[in-house]
């Protein structure tokens, strides 16, 4: 039986990131039923063609600073759009805002948090560390795809960012 990788690729091959074909976005979430719709919604809106998906915050922080099992992939490709989920397994997404919030080469990226978390210690310490947006996931199915929709759509095509 073949092992699955750790992370989702859609449309976009692993050894296949240079110049010319960055990631757009990284989406950075635990519950698969949430990335998938996230992917879905986004393939509908022609915006998934350079989307990763990972499933925990140390494999976000692999990717972002190109390390471990991203270690052969260009640094300087870096995401133009971070989908950050706060309750993460190893590293919280707290902790991965907060380090690429730290560091120069890596803190222009917009970093949206898309939780379940309503908090408001969460959605504090978010801005405070840096956060471009804060979004707390629709339930109903149609809200949530519709969030997402807007959300691929400002960050992606209307923003302008300086990367």
């Amino acid at each position: 039986m073949e092992k699955a990788l750790p992370f989702t690729l859609v449309y976009q091959n692993k050894n296949n990131m240079t110049k010319g074909n960055e990631t757009e976005i990284l989406l950075v979430e635990d519950n698969l039923n949430d990335a998938e719709l996230t992917i879905r919604t986004l393939r509908k809106v022609n915006l998934a063609n350079k989307l990763i998906h990972v499933k925990d915050g140390a494999e976000a922080l692999d990717f972002i600073f190109a390390r471990g099992q991203f270690a052969d992939r260009s640094v300087n490709d870096r995401p133009k759009l971070i989908l950050l989920d706060i309750k993460m397994p190893k590293v919280d997404g707290i902790e991965v805002l907060k380090q690429i919030k730290a560091k120069e080469e890596t803190k222009s990226i917009p970093v949206v948090i898309m939780t379940s978390s309503k908090e408001e210690q969460d959605i504090i310490t978010s801005y405070q560390l840096g956060v471009n947006s804060y979004v707390v996931k629709p339930v109903e199915f149609g809200a949530f795809a519709q969030a997402v929709t807007e959300l691929g759509l400002y960050w992606l095509l209307t923003n302008q960012s300086p990367l």
